[in-house]
């Protein structure tokens, strides 16, 4: 969680669970066309914008365009460039969280060394370490992600209510919301990617509010996730779900489903990455979308948001087209690029005067930014990505009363000491 990375997926990062087309059904190949350049993108809804900017500058060029879940695209993205199939230019996750991310990717030689790209070395330090393996940068990272609690403010307004500000406030709203048939936040854990979200927003002020250095001690083998206050962000999760914070069935609830259920009010918002915001707006065009700090303590100067680069694109290092993939890369750190993709999908750049204007509803997570009261999407610098994948079904496994929080954590703990 894309991560992500700012991170996921994501982290985040960060997203749809259903494949859909804009332009072919197949990323795989090109036909050998030079003027034909084949993209697999996690980014629906933006990526759109993209493309046809690119087309724009580029008379011409044709692109076969597939976007997808990033479960499917985790799960299909190292199969495909193993057997030659892969895409041109695919979506990328930050650091080493996901079966799709940097380093998981560039380790067995499949994407393509962008050391050389001017825009490469003007990546900020926080930056370079996921995008980079080895010290070689693989991973075009274009924008800055969030995750928070999202809201509807017109469906706020019509319920009388206002977003909470302390963890006693949150579960009072909750059971306030709920009373009046409009749950507060949507969860879509269908797809089990975001079963993350509304815990790594907890663990941002549980875990690194009292000790923002966790992860290095982790990684030091001087902390666990079962001997640490993931244990209390795990239990605030669970409490959150009993208090009737989310709509009934969210294992039965898609993450598209979800957006629909805040874009139409059915509930006062969700809890996901800022990247959801365009998406809101697609549904409802003439909605009011702001981003929030997810409360996890009555102390609201403990509070921290988990924010990092989000997921970017890299190129196969058998691409059909490298020359194709190269010049759309560029045009994607360029800032007209970059300016079109953040605008569509409601991110920061990650490069400086990118010229990019934000969202007035991302105010406060600007805020955290600048105030250095963020913390990375937990999963961008665990040391494999099976962490992740035994955390997310896990989750789902908790919802379903098939599991705990003490043995899922225990999993994790197990997983994470097997190194890289």
């Amino acid at each position: 969680m894309r991560k992500t990375a700012f991170f996921a997926a994501l982290t985040a990062v960060t997203l749809a669970a259903a494949a859909c087309s804009s332009g072919t059904n197949s990323a795989s190949s090109s036909g050998g066309d030079s003027n034909t350049l084949t993209i697999t993108s996690v980014d629906q809804g933006s990526i759109e914008k993209v493309v046809a900017a690119f087309k724009a500058a580029n008379p011409g060029v044709k692109v076969n365009l597939t976007t997808a879940g990033a479960d499917q695209i985790q799960q299909q993205e190292r199969t495909q460039l193993a057997s030659g199939t892969g895409p041109d230019v695919m979506t990328v996750w930050p650091g080493n969280g996901n079966p799709g991310a940097t380093y998981v990717l560039a380790k067995p030689g499949y994407l393509l060394d962008l050391s050389d790209q001017p825009w490469a070395s003007q990546l900020p330090d926080a930056f370079k370490q996921v995008a980079q393996y080895n010290g070689k940068t693989y991973n075009a990272l274009f924008g800055l992600n969030g995750i928070g609690a999202v809201y509807n403010e017109d469906a706020l307004k019509k319920a009388g209510l206002t977003a909470p500000t302390t963890w006693t406030d949150l579960l009072s709203f909750c059971k306030a919301a709920s009373a009046k048939g409009t749950p507060a936040f949507a969860l879509g854990i269908q797809d089990n990617w975001v079963t993350q979200l509304v815990l790594y927003a907890l663990v941002a002020t549980t875990v690194f509010g009292p000790d923002k250095d966790f992860a290095t001690k982790m990684a030091n083998g001087q902390g666990t996730f079962a001997g640490s206050a993931w244990t209390t962000a795990m239990a605030k999760y669970q409490q959150m779900n009993t208090s009737g914070c989310f709509q009934k069935n969210p294992l039965g609830t898609s993450y598209e489903a979800s957006q629909t259920l805040a874009a139409t009010g059915k509930t006062l918002g969700l809890v996901q990455g800022n990247w959801v915001i365009a998406l809101l707006k697609k549904q409802n065009p003439n909605g009011h979308f702001s981003m929030k700090v997810l409360p996890a303590t009555d102390d609201p100067s403990t509070f921290l948001m988990p924010a990092a680069a989000g997921a970017g694109y890299g190129v196969n290092a058998k691409a059909k087209n490298k020359e194709l993939a190269l010049k759309f890369i560029t045009f994607l750190m360029s800032p007209e690029g970059m300016k079109t993709f953040n605008e569509a999908q409601g991110s920061l750049p990650t490069l400086p005067n990118a010229g990019t204007p934000v969202d007035p509803g991302l105010a406060e997570l600007t805020t955290y930014v600048k105030d250095n009261k963020t913390v990375p999407f937990m999963d961008q610098l665990w040391p494999n990505a099976k962490v992740q994948q035994t955390m997310l079904s896990s989750l789902q496994e908790i919802f379903s009363n098939q599991s705990t929080p003490a043995k899922v954590l225990s999993a994790m703990d197990q997983d994470y000491k097997a190194g890289a």
